[in-house]
């Protein structure tokens, strides 16, 4: 892909320790407008814990935020929500008895002038958005634990992007979806990067960060082991990179690298 301009947001040189335990070491990701980019490796890698300093939820120790190429104060979620960086977790944390409208405005809610509710410019606005994202969606008037896996996470993902994200971190976003409502997913992430957001995505599965992912960096122990453009390198190159720390000739190696020599 074409890159111009700075990154939508760089992480550099972050660290982080808990009880004197480095969960996050030295660690540098960037990520551009219509990229995605995987991040990689076994539970207690760091992945989540570096995601977790650039949503907020984390303070780092040590290291650089950066996002559309100016250094970013980021100390807690509101911080984040205001550079546009949004995150869409597993669970999806939607409310399962209202409807889609009810769900993009929760804890935001549009009210008429006489200080009502206004479901009608609420729902308005989530048919434009939903329109935008996922056309198929008509579903607006049942309550969203009544709709598919894929459906729902149209659901968070149009909640996301109706604020002005830029930058969407989506956690395990096809985990526990069967084979269609994964492609469902799939479909959201392609229109998600032709309207220029960039998408850090966590995953488990190997076929679906070749399937999503442009580019994809590996954790191991806290630090990177290194990054590479998906068509650069093979699956069982990243499943070696992630297992033993190997970083093939493909990959741009990270302080956590075993460097393996071409043939």
């Amino acid at each position: 892909m074409e890159r111009k301009g700075p990154p939508l947001v760089e992480l550099k040189n972050i660290s982080i320790a808990f009880g004197g335990i480095r969960a996050v070491d030295d660690a540098s990701v960037d990520l551009y407008p219509g990229e995605v980019v995987a991040l990689l490796g076994h539970n207690g890698a760091g992945k989540s814990t570096l995601i977790k300093i650039l949503s907020g939820a984390y303070k780092r120790d040590a290291g650089e935020i950066r996002v559309n190429g100016e250094e970013a104060t980021i100390a807690n979620p509101r911080d984040a929500k205001a550079y546009g960086i949004e995150t869409i977790y597993q669970t999806l944390a939607l409310a399962d008895n209202v409807d889609a409208a009810a769900n993009l405005f929760l804890g935001r809610e549009l009210v008429t002038a006489w200080g009502t509710l206004d479901d009608v410019a609420m729902e308005d606005q989530a048919r434009k958005v939903m329109g935008r994202l996922n056309p198929r969606f008509v579903r607006f008037k049942e309550p969203v634990v009544k709709l598919s896996g894929g459906q729902r996470q149209s659901v968070a993902i149009a909640r996301a992007i109706l604020f002005n994200a830029r930058i969407l971190i989506m956690d395990e976003p096809t985990a526990a979806l069967g084979p269609q409502e994964t492609a469902q997913v799939g479909e959201l992430v392609k229109q998600l990067k032709a309207d220029g957001i960039g998408i850090f995505l966590i995953s488990h599965d190997i076929h679906d960060v070749f399937d999503l992912a442009d580019r994809v960096c590996v954790m191991k122990n806290g630090q990177v082991v290194g990054t590479a453009r998906t068509e650069d390198v093979t699956k069982d190159e990243v499943l070696g990179m992630i297992i033993l720390g190997k970083c093939p000739p493909g990959a741009t190696p990270g302080p956590g690298a075993m460097v393996v020599a071409a043939a």
